[in-house]
This record gives C-alpha cells, sequence and structure tokens, in this order.
C-alpha cells in the first residue's frame, strides 16, 4: 500500500524539481512519432485505394498494360478476333480442336474460362443453344457478350433448290441438336464475314477504347483480305458448266451458294452425326443422275459415309468443303486459317462445279 502510495506523487515530485519539461519532451518526441506514424500508415492506405480504384477503371476501359482475354466459340470467331486484336490480346478457342461443333457441350472449365473473360464472342442462339443459359450463370458484371450474328438477315435452314421434297419441315422445327428454323452458318457468305469482324471489333473498342485506332485498323486490314477473296470467289463461280452442290453432309452451305449465285442440296438438316433418310437418299441419287454431277462434297471432321454410298451408287467423285466450325489439331499446330480454309474450298468448288 505504501509502495503503491510512493509511486502516486513521484510524477508530483519531478514535476516540482524540474523534471517536468524532460517529461514534456519525451511525450511530445514520443506524440510526433505516433503522429508521423499516422501519417505513413494513411499515406499508404491512399496509394493502396489509388491503385484499386486505378484497377476499377480499367474494367471501364482503361487498361493499361493489360491484354485483352477474349474466349471465343468456334474456330471462325477465334481467327476473326486474332486477326482484329492483333498482340493487344490473348485469344482462346473454347471448342476443343477437332471437336465437331454441334456436338459439343461446355464443361465447368469451359464455363470457368467464359467468367473469366473480358469478352466472349459467340455466333448466336441458333449455333451455340448453350450460351444464353450458360451467360445467366456468369457472375463477371464486366464481362462484354459479343453476338456476331447481330445485324445479319438470318435465312431459313432450307434447300435453296425448287424440290423439297426429301425434307420434312416438322422434323426441322423440332430437331434436338439442329440449329432450328434458321441457318446459322453466317460466316460462309464472307459479305456477312466482313459483318462479324465488325462486330467484333466494335466490342474490342468498347472494352479497350485506349487502343481503339489499333482494334479499327487491324480490322480493315482483314476485312480488305476477306473482300479481295469475295471478288475471286465471284469471279470464279461465275464460270462454272455445273451451278449444283450436292453435298453429303449436313446443312451448312446455304449462304456459300446464296451469295455465288448457286442451287445446294444437302444429304439432312440436323446435327452432322445424325443419318438421313432412304428418301433423301434416293433424292440426292436422282439428282446426281439427272444433272451428270460428276463431284459430291463432304464435311470436315466427319466421317463422310453418305457422300461415299452416293459416290459408289452414282461413280461420282468426292471433294470436301470445309464449314470452318472448328479444325483439328495438325491443322491448328500449322497455322491453318479462315482465309486458308476458304481459299480450299473455292479450289474445291472450281474443281467439283467445273470453273473455268
Amino acid at each position: 500500500m505504501c509502495f503503491r502510495s510512493t509511486a502516486s506523487v513521484m510524477p508530483v515530485l519531478m514535476r516540482r524539481k524540474g523534471v517536468y519539461r524532460f517529461s514534456m519532451v519525451k511525450d511530445m518526441a514520443r506524440g510526433h512519432f505516433i503522429k508521423t506514424k499516422v501519417v505513413c500508415i494513411a499515406l499508404i492506405l491512399c496509394i493502396i485505394l489509388f491503385l484499386l480504384s486505378g484497377c476499377g477503371k480499367k474494367e471501364d476501359g482503361s487498361r493499361i498494360g493489360k491484354k485483352l482475354k477474349v474466349v471465343a466459340t468456334l474456330f471462325t470467331l477465334y481467327d476473326f478476333a486474332r486477326n482484329v486484336a492483333g498482340d493487344r490480346a490473348e485469344v482462346s478457342l473454347l471448342l476443343p480442336p477437332g471437336i465437331e461443333a454441334h456436338s459439343f457441350e461446355p464443361k465447368p472449365k469451359d464455363i470457368m474460362e467464359i467468367s473469366s473473360a473480358d469478352l466472349f464472342v459467340f455466333t448466336g442462339r441458333y449455333m451455340e443453344p448453350w450460351a444464353e443459359k450458360v451467360l445467366k450463370g456468369v457472375e463477371n458484371k464486366n464481362l462484354i457478350v459479343i453476338d456476331t450474328s447481330k445485324g445479319i438477315e438470318l435465312v431459313r435452314s432450307e434447300n435453296n433448290g425448287r424440290d423439297q421434297d426429301h425434307h420434312d419441315n416438322n422434323q426441322m422445327q423440332h430437331e434436338v441438336h439442329g440449329h432450328g428454323v434458321y441457318d446459322p452458318h453466317i460466316w460462309l457468305d464472307l459479305s456477312n464475314a466482313q459483318k462479324m469482324v465488325d462486330t467484333i471489333r466494335d466490342g474490342m473498342v468498347q472494352k479497350d477504347p485506349e487502343n481503339r485506332e489499333i482494334y479499327i485498323k487491324n480490322a480493315e486490314i482483314y476485312k480488305k483480305r476477306l473482300d479481295e477473296l469475295d471478288r475471286r470467289y465471284k469471279k470464279t463461280l461465275s464460270t462454272c458448266r455445273n451451278h449444283t452442290i450436292i453435298h453429303g453432309g449436313h446443312f451448312a452451305f446455304n449462304y456459300l451458294a446464296r451469295r455465288y449465285n448457286l442451287t445446294y442440296y444437302s444429304a439432312y438438316k440436323t446435327s452432322p452425326n445424325a443419318e438421313p433418310t432412304p428418301k433423301q437418299v434416293i433424292g440426292l441419287k436422282h439428282r446426281i443422275s439427272q444433272l451428270g454431277i460428276k463431284y459430291i462434297f463432304h464435311e470436315e471432321l466427319i466421317e463422310p459415309r453418305v457422300a461415299e454410298v452416293l459416290a459408289k451408287e452414282t461413280g461420282a467423285q468426292i471433294l470436301r468443303l470445309h464449314g470452318a466450325h472448328n479444325i483439328s489439331k495438325e491443322d491448328l499446330d500449322r497455322g491453318v486459317t479462315f482465309i486458308s480454309i476458304m481459299e480450299d474450298n473455292l479450289n474445291s468448288l472450281r474443281k467439283g462445279l467445273e470453273c473455268q
């Protein structure tokens, strides 16, 4: 008890003996140190908040030094996006190489990849019917979704020939893995392909306006190449002896045929994995014989069973028309592009339609 009392009076004695001034100076120094520490901490917090706010602004457009992350569903869209972005984006193909596009269903890892992207590029609900449901579950509110069918007039999934008796319209409208009433293969019309490039460009500019001029310039350069190829198609296909495409696959080349004034018949409208009816095969055989068709076309990544049957029974030969939905791993590794695919298609059409 005495010890506590003595201690309690010590500050008083110290103040009375002139120690007060020393104690006050010491307290002031301690206070200054504390204030300095608080100011430093506040400054650090301000810097952190500034950096964080800067990151937030990047989501609204400013992306200094950061590449866009773009996820594209089909190979064609992947190639378009690469050409528009140049080195300003990392573009990934959602569809694994070698996988047929119509049978693709996204896995959890695919959904995660879409969720972490800046831009998601797809063809539209008729080509990727799963996209709408997946996008509803994506929590990334800053994700820009690019529907490349925007501004393009879709045509119905019908053969453009006069006689369509070998197709069942009711079956067409109730397909499970098909495209429904409208044909989504819009990119095979090269004028549509240029519009799709513009749509992708606009999405990139919206997300990354600081690199606007780069995206515009790259898009114009690429569209010029597409336009030149379109002109070659028109010139070559205007000289053909035969103007009818017989396709032993699913209904994919209607836009191409319409663009270049060709008549187009396919074995069936549904998924490439489907089988045509005997009536459909007989109808094609009759047309091949009637028109003196020498070449039948088949599509990529699918065994050409129907084309082989038709060739065997009619004596026609088989050529490939590539729909550019997807490519094999080998083709991806050797640098195949959408334009190189369409150039190969033009060579096949030149031979198959007997053009000059």
